[in-house]
């Protein structure tokens, strides 16, 4: 009896991940394929701003913004983490981190899942603590 109770519940725990993952995978950021062009905002932490205007046919924020060499980083778990932006690199030691904003919200996603589309404008931000 309390064998089968442990498979049914095994069972149940394999059908919600799966469930998870359809609803992630169907309902996640869609991709738009073709050319774009993109706004790129930087604001720095002295104040400075600077707008870029990019072209590009890549789908996610890493293959549009890495190879213009507006963003770079380190390899992590997620993906890219993004610690220059604009040639300002966020020091650890002082607490700051670059975040970013598609069309005005905060992005939910990292620069490898971060989907494009034509007409976006990316806002990044240097932020000092955490």
């Amino acid at each position: 009896m309390k064998k089968k109770s442990i498979i049914i519940a095994v069972v149940l725990i394999i059908v919600l991940l799966a469930g998870a993952f359809a609803a992630w995978k169907f309902l996640g950021p869609k991709a738009q394929e073709g050319g774009k062009t993109l706004t790129v905002n930087v604001h720095h932490l002295s104040g400075e701003s600077r707008s870029f205007t990019v072209k590009t046919s890549a789908e996610f924020l890493r293959g549009a913004l890495e190879p213009e060499g507006i963003i770079s980083g380190s390899e992590g778990p997620y993906g890219l983490w993004i610690d220059t932006v604009d040639g300002e690199k966020a020091d650890d030691s002082l607490q700051q981190w670059w975040g970013y904003d598609i069309n005005g919200e905060m992005a939910m996603y990292g620069a490898d899942e971060q989907t494009v589309a034509d007409g976006d404008v990316i806002d990044f931000t240097l932020y000092e603590g955490y």
